[in-house]
């Protein structure tokens, strides 16, 4: 057999098993350095960049197709304008070390040693990807970002950048941030900056320029917890001795994926009674909140937590300068027993209201309290044992990224986590993909929830038959007082 043989029978055979054909490396990685000399200095990180439930990367994948009217970059003009826009970016071309002052605090060595870029090939088309991989993605993804060969996370360079040829002329363009660098406004920043330069060669960079500066995130001297962070606590109740975050590390994850229309939204809205006014994340987070807890089968009388990211630029007083290129977000959580939030109805007047309430408890002095709880405890984590986090990507612009070639036909994530993802939708700007893994027994029932097809079913009957008659009983029990305890570990990844 001819080795083009070999190759299109083992893309054929990968396609029918999902799994992505290996990738080629068309040449060794190499660093790209600021185009001119950028300040050398140390850059202070706050406590919002460097907790610990922060230190892995942010791994975008951008699919472009090769148009007929207009060609895509080729690498060696996203080099060039890469090197352009790390000028005002420099610190993602520095280097990330522990503190000599606390070696439990991270900074960055701005040395403009430069970015990871790599060049490969894959045996593939675009309209492949997007009517095969694009449907489950797994871990075979990760063929198409470079894994740096590194001791630590903090031995990791902020960005690394791969960009994936494709058998039609399109390709893949996969980046790895690094999440104590800055948060996900910022990376949209920053790669709106980088392409605005590949499509202008000559132009100039983008507004906002980057405010590196963290200064402004400071604790207080001394520390002043003035607000309750329920986001660090484990609710001490006498039923709450079940552990998510292991029944889920104890079996195999499957990706699911589905796209909430306005009509859904509208309808997830109708069904709040007495109505209430609310926005579609809200909504949409609440039911979303409801269908994983259901689908899951969580214990009627476990305390359950929505985690969800609220940008703080402009609830601090004063707001975060203009263009703030750090982390500027805290995680709301709203909490309440799975009895609560899915027993009885498909009323979402209650998951909506907590969504709101927890929204509204994010003031200038809740975030300062987190910032200097943080300053008391550098190891503490989110509470995880029974919480769903969201990740807000869908209203950032990430889909409207336009290197000189058109935009890219398909946006998210390089892989899929126990983490919920709310990501646009390439040409439905209204509509927005909820991405979540899910054990596999809980994956048909999550999707089925999630399309707002139980109204009056036999699986609604079901449902409200495994709560409903708990409500009462459990109410009782609980008490809402909650302690700091059993931090959570979050697992994390280098690249």
């Amino acid at each position: 057999m001819s080795s083009s043989s070999s190759t299109a029978s083992a893309a054929v055979a990968a396609a029918s098993s999902h799994e992505l054909p290996d990738c080629s490396y068309l040449s060794p990685p190499t660093l790209i350095k600021p185009l001119i000399p950028t300040p050398s200095h140390t850059l202070y990180l706050s406590n919002l960049d460097d907790q610990p439930f922060l230190r892995f990367t942010i791994k975008y994948l951008y699919l472009f197709s090769n148009p007929s009217s207009s060609a895509l970059p080729d690498p060696e003009a996203l080099r060039a304008s890469l090197s352009k826009v790390l000028i005002d970016y420099y610190p993602l071309a520095g280097r990330l070390r522990r503190s000599p002052e606390d070696e439990r605090k991270l900074e960055v060595d701005c040395n403009g040693e430069g970015a990871v870029f790599v060049e490969g090939a894959m045996e593939i088309r675009a309209e492949e990807f997007l009517g095969v991989y694009r449907k489950k993605p797994n871990r075979s993804w990760r063929k198409l970002l470079y894994r740096v060969d590194a001791r630590t996370f903090s031995d990791v360079p902020p960005l690394v950048v791969q960009v994936t040829k494709l058998q039609c002329g399109g390709m893949i363009l996969c980046t790895a941030v690094n999440h104590c660098m800055c948060d996900g406004i910022g990376t949209s920043q920053f790669l709106h900056a980088w392409a605005h330069l590949t499509a202008n060669q000559n132009g100039s960079p983008p507004s906002p320029s980057p405010f590196h500066s963290r200064h402004v995130l400071r604790p207080r001297d001394p520390p002043q917890i003035t607000s309750r962070i329920p986001l660090f606590t484990k609710p001490a109740t006498r039923d709450n001795t079940y552990n998510l975050t292991l029944h889920l590390q104890s079996q195999p994850l499957v990706p699911v994926s589905v796209v909430i229309t306005p009509s859904l939204i509208a309808r997830l809205k109708h069904r709040c009674s007495p109505p209430l006014k609310c926005t579609a994340f809200e909504a949409t987070a609440a039911h979303t909140w409801r269908s994983w807890a259901r689908s899951l089968g969580l214990p009627p009388a476990l305390i359950s937590k929505l985690l969800f990211s609220v940008n703080v630029r402009r609830k601090l007083s004063p707001p975060l300068p203009e263009g703030f290129y750090g982390n500027g977000f805290v995680l709301a959580c709203a909490e309440c027993t799975v009895v609560d939030l899915v027993g009885g109805s498909e009323n979402l007047h209650h998951g909506v209201r907590l969504v709101q309430q927890a929204k509204s408890a994010v003031t200038d002095d809740h975030v300062r309290s987190v910032v200097d709880y943080l300053e008391t405890d550098r190891a503490a984590r989110p509470d995880l044992s029974s919480s769903l986090v969201i990740s807000e990507w869908s209203r950032l612009g990430l889909e409207n990224l336009d290197f000189g070639g058109g935009r890219a036909y398909h946006m998210g994530p390089v892989a899929s986590d126990v983490y919920c993802l709310f990501l646009p939708v390439a040409g439905e700007a209204e509509s927005v993909t909820v991405m979540v893994s899910v054990p596999e027994n809980a994956a048909e029932k999550f999707e089925y929830y999630m399309s707002g097809g139980s109204l009056g079913d036999e699986r609604e009957k079901e449902n409200r038959a495994n709560y409903g008659s708990h409500g009462a009983e459990v109410r009782g029990l609980l008490t809402c007082e909650y302690a700091a305890n059993e931090i959570t570990s979050l697992s994390t990844t280098t690249n």
